[in-house]
């Protein structure tokens, strides 16, 4: 069985509850009580994404993925390409989206309060602010969206189909 690399399989695992963690956050922060610095991890979380998923593109461009199974329909071939296309898309739009968003502010941005990130020169009235404060409300539901089929679409190789789609992720 070909397998990803232990890197590209760490980078994986641990992009994918950064996400999970700072889509919960992002989704729920205002049920958390107020004196909670929610939104600063919030943003750090973000920024590590961004971090990791820029080293995740540099080590998939140097260490290809493995081949889908040759038994693999091709639409579904197609749906797992343009899926995991639209995945890094968001793991750089929403990060990238947030920093924006921060950058027009007067709030500090830094990374886990150990050292502070540049921010961009936009100011709130700035187009790309705004384009960013809507694909950040809205893009998060998209990325929830694919996150369960990403997830019912491995469980389906694992468990349906018994290939090794799932095994060469773990």
């Amino acid at each position: 069985m070909a397998r990803y690399t232990a890197v590209a399989r760490a980078l994986h695992w641990a992009i994918a509850v950064l996400i999970l963690l700072n889509l919960a956050l992002g989704f729920a922060h205002d049920a958390f009580p107020k004196d909670w610095a929610v939104m600063p991890v919030h943003k750090s979380i973000g920024l590590t994404i961004l971090a990791l998923t820029l080293l995740r593109i540099v080590w998939r461009l140097v260490h290809p993925a493995p081949r889908l199974p040759a038994a693999m329909p091709l639409w579904e071939k197609g749906a797992a390409h343009a899926t995991h296309f639209l995945f890094y898309a968001l793991m750089l739009i929403l990060p990238l989206s947030g920093w924006i968003m921060t950058s027009a502010g007067t709030r500090p941005l830094n990374w886990f309060l150990l050292f502070d990130v540049p921010k961009f020169g936009v100011g709130k009235e700035d187009a790309i602010v705004g384009l960013s404060r809507g694909a950040h409300e809205l893009l998060p539901w998209l990325w929830a969206a694919l996150i369960a089929i990403h997830v019912g679409a491995a469980l389906r190789h694992h468990l349906v189909l018994k290939d090794d789609v799932l095994r060469r992720m773990l």
